[in-house]
């Protein structure tokens, strides 16, 4: 007798209700798909933004670009949105457009097998729950697998200790000796942040970071009312600093005129906001503007002028019960030890698994051959899998959701082909395809200042760039526009 799992229980399964998997369940069902399941690890929606709540947590691109083009928030208080109001925003979005009822909350799925025969895969979760859908869409998100530093003795701290990630409320640091190791975007929240209340700050940087102006600022009620009105002016404004962005978007590839005249305002304000020579000197980048995140903030550099503020550049030998020790022999006593040392980006270490044809698995491939993808969402050997946000999709300059957007149609398109060939068809990219589009993403490069000789998390272990993508946003929509079905083997499978 036929078991009901030897058959998709759903169409679709959606792994991940972060924004990923939330911009893909819309455009589902704007296509007319109800028939469709959300997977989601934790108890609520949000992905990261709903893991870091560390103080000063926001975004670093504005509100306005920083949101989903059929679902406008006229509300935003500011240009930069907290955290908390993303949340709600991303909350907000689930309600109105009836997700909540695709939801599966702690279904962290830990093994994903493509069933051959039946084209279709096999998803069971960490409580051992088992679920066959038609088609996966993977929505993981790269940005939640905190990154822990390999420094010697880092369990034997006997203070608290935390990844911005992942902060202790219940950590009152008020008046407390303060440890952050890291100088990346959270840290440059979070520095500012609780500077004024605690005793002393030590910053532990290795490299230090190109920093430009934000210019946030609070919205007035009286636009917040404008945009309610007349929607109109919400979009133009959205185009506006798209369209700036995207300008902005050429220093990384190649103008040169641009990309002096950003160093020179960078450098400027390092200038202006630091006082003291010293700090002064090391804060100041050794390596090209843009190889590595540049961070907007009008508060982290003006931080280190505060007395209880101190920039460390010796590199951290050891961590001991009472503190840390630096190559210079000094041993730096702290209470509280906050890890802002960021995310594993470029290589994915998970206990997870991927398995497709011939027994395959996705991430095992990745650790030897680095990520990639075709078109940065298929991937040869894996049917029916797509990737929001996958390999090769991060950006320098712009939102990642309008490349969230962007994948949907070319998704779409793939769903569409899928469907009609059939219950027991399957839909796979040629391997040669998936080659040939990554060599020649990787050829991009050439000329970018990605690749001007720093080390960056945008880069795995072999120095191949894995998680952006190396042209502007205007050139990827495009590129995603249609489904490139030649690239695709089309085949039923040989369930009876």
């Amino acid at each position: 007798m036929e078991s009901p799992l030897d058959r998709p229980q759903y169409a679709i399964g959606i792994i991940g209700a972060g924004f990923a998997g939330i911009i893909a369940a819309m455009h589902l069902q704007r296509s007319g798909r109800q028939d469709f399941i959300i997977f989601e690890r934790a108890d609520a929606i949000g992905g990261t933004w709903r893991d870091n709540t560390y103080p000063g947590c926001a975004c670093d691109v504005p509100s306005y670009v920083y949101s989903i083009a059929d679902a406008p928030n006229p509300d935003w208080s500011r240009m930069y949105s907290p955290q908390a109001e993303i949340l709600a925003y991303m909350q907000g979005v689930v309600q109105n457009h009836g997700l909540e009822a695709h939801i599966r909350y702690d279904a962290d799925i830990v093994h994903a097998e493509f069933v051959e025969a039946g084209g279709y895969w096999k998803l069971t979760d960490r409580q051992g729950r088992l679920t066959t859908v038609k088609a996966v869409v993977a929505a993981l998100g790269p940005l939640n697998r905190p990154k822990m530093p390999a420094i010697a003795g880092i369990d034997q701290f006997q203070g608290a200790a935390f990844h911005t990630s992942q902060w202790d409320h219940h950590c009152d640091l008020r008046g407390k000796r303060v440890a952050v190791i890291g100088t990346g975007a959270s840290v440059a929240q979070v520095v500012p942040a609780i500077a004024p209340m605690v005793g002393q700050l030590t910053v532990f940087q290795r490299t230090a970071a190109w920093i430009s102006a934000r210019n946030d600022h609070a919205v007035s009620a009286g636009q917040r009312l404008r945009f309610k009105r007349f929607p109109g002016l919400q979009r133009l404004l959205r185009h506006a600093i798209y369209e700036v962005m995207e300008f902005r978007g050429r220093l990384f590839i190649g103008n040169q005129f641009l990309h002096s005249f950003v160093t020179r305002q960078s450098l400027k304000k390092l200038a202006r906001e630091v006082h003291d020579p010293e700090t002064r000197s090391k804060l100041t980048p050794t390596y090209k503007l843009g190889c590595k995140r540049i961070l907007a903030s009008d508060d982290y550099l003006p931080s280190f002028n505060r007395e209880n503020v101190q920039l460390v550049t010796d590199a951290i030998t050891e961590i001991l019960p009472t503190g840390l020790r630096t190559a210079d022999g000094q041993l730096h006593v702290a209470d509280v030890i906050i890890y802002g040392t960021g995310f594993e980006t470029s290589e994915i270490h998970t206990d997870a698994q991927i398995i497709g044809l011939g027994g395959r698995e996705l991430f095992t491939q990745w650790a030897k051959s680095g990520m990639e993808a075709h078109r940065s969402t298929t991937f040869s050997g894996y049917p029916n899998l797509t990737y929001v946000l996958g390999p090769n999709t991060g950006l320098g300059h712009s939102s990642v959701l309008h490349i969230m957007e962007s994948q949907m149609p070319y998704i779409l398109q793939y769903l569409d082909v899928l469907d009609a060939l059939g219950p027991d068809g399957f839909l796979d990219v040629k391997p040669e395809a998936q080659a040939t589009y990554n060599a020649e993403l990787q050829a991009r490069f050439k000329g970018t200042v990605w690749i001007s000789g720093c080390k960056s998390w945008y880069m795995n272990t072999q120095g191949k760039i894995v998680v952006l993508y190396p042209r502007l946003t205007r050139a990827f929509r495009k590129a995603m526009a249609r489904l490139d079905i030649g690239s695709y083997d089309q085949r039923s499978g040989t369930l009876q």
